[in-house]
């Protein structure tokens, strides 16, 4: 089972939620912590996560959710709700990359996904959810590629591979009757000399009868 999976059955299912997205990442900067906060609890691995009640009305949260070296458990550290975001920055609007800052009412967090990928498939959904679930102020989204901010782009490519077939399909019916068509008339010419020569050939006898 994935880290992600796992993270969707330990910390949001007893909760009747379900995760829509979550993406591994590393803080750009170092958060200055105190000594004594620490813990000694060592490395850990960082998951943001983006969930949604399966109650209704709906809530949406984002929550920061860690694994500590050593352990298999997964542990909720902060969490906020979808009103509370107020922007989202993808850092360069021209390429995919995976640095993303996220600010809060309270917070901003600069982080480094694991990858670019998992960055722009998190911030695509991010995006829709607050379209669609979004009571208040929708957050903003900067330097963000056009391709994550246009809806489910999921969606949009099947639509577009449908509309593909459908002119395709079109076309080649299109290109079968005008196909036909010639065959058709090439058929009316070959009856027609067919009759032409039946006629001739009708006369040149009865002249020989003659």
């Amino acid at each position: 089972m994935s880290a992600k999976s796992v993270i969707n059955k330990e910390i949001f299912a007893p909760h009747d939620e379900k995760m829509l997205a979550a993406v591994q990442v590393k803080r750009r900067t170092k958060k200055k912590i105190p000594f004594l906060a620490t813990g000694g609890q060592g490395d850990y691995m960082t998951f943001i996560c983006l969930s949604v009640t399966n109650k209704k009305p709906a809530h949406v949260s984002i929550t920061k959710v860690k694994q500590f070296q050593g352990s298999s458990a997964f542990v909720k550290r902060s969490q906020w709700t979808i009103d509370q975001l107020r922007q989202v920055n993808g850092i360069d609007p021209n390429k995919d990359c995976p640095e993303l800052d996220l600010t809060f009412d309270n917070a901003l967090d600069q982080w480094v996904a694991s990858s670019a990928g998992e960055k722009c498939t998190f911030i695509q959904i991010l995006h829709h959810t607050c379209q669609r679930y979004s009571l208040g102020r929708k957050p903003e989204f900067v330097n963000c590629q056009s391709k994550l901010l246009g809806g489910n782009s999921i969606l949009h490519s099947a639509a577009d591979s449908v509309t593909s077939a459908v002119q395709k399909a079109s076309q080649a019916l299109n290109e079968r009757g005008e196909r036909l068509g010639r065959a058709e008339e090439r058929t009316a010419d070959m009856m027609n000399s067919a009759e032409q020569f039946a006629v001739t050939a009708h006369k040149l006898a009865m002249k020989h009868k003659c």
